[in-house]
């Protein structure tokens, strides 16, 4: 049988600051479909019944783990009553507040490399 080996533990550099990843499409649209669901005060059953898919399949959606098709969000978007493009507007503003800070680290990283150049 084949030995796993890990990858090392990446280096911290005391000159390169630690980045955070960004946060992907997928999990920032499962959390803002919740937050709707739950400003509704609506169950998972609920809203997956009005939108035509299941509970679970909402659920997985709901926590990041599926990638689900402009169709499946257009139909969750509307038992949520808003539309396709205000949802995916609010998820854009969201990346864009949360790249913000990940975006001034690597500028500060490029400045520190052409500094040194």
């Amino acid at each position: 049988m084949a030995e796993m080996i890990p990858f090392p533990a990446a280096s911290t550099s005391p000159h390169r600051p630690q980045v955070e990843p960004e946060p992907l499409w997928r999990e920032m649209l499962g959390a803002q479909m919740r937050r709707r669901r739950l400003e509704r005060e609506e169950t998972l059953g609920e809203t997956a019944a009005t939108a035509g898919v299941s509970p679970q399949y909402l659920s997985e959606v709901e926590r990041g783990l599926k990638e689900p098709s402009s169709e499946m969000i257009a139909a969750i978007a509307g038992a949520l009553d808003t539309t396709l493009i205000e949802l995916a507007s609010d998820v854009t503003d969201q990346l864009r507040a949360a790249a913000a800070p990940a975006s001034a680290a690597v500028s500060a990283v490029r400045g520190a490399f052409a500094l040194a150049a």
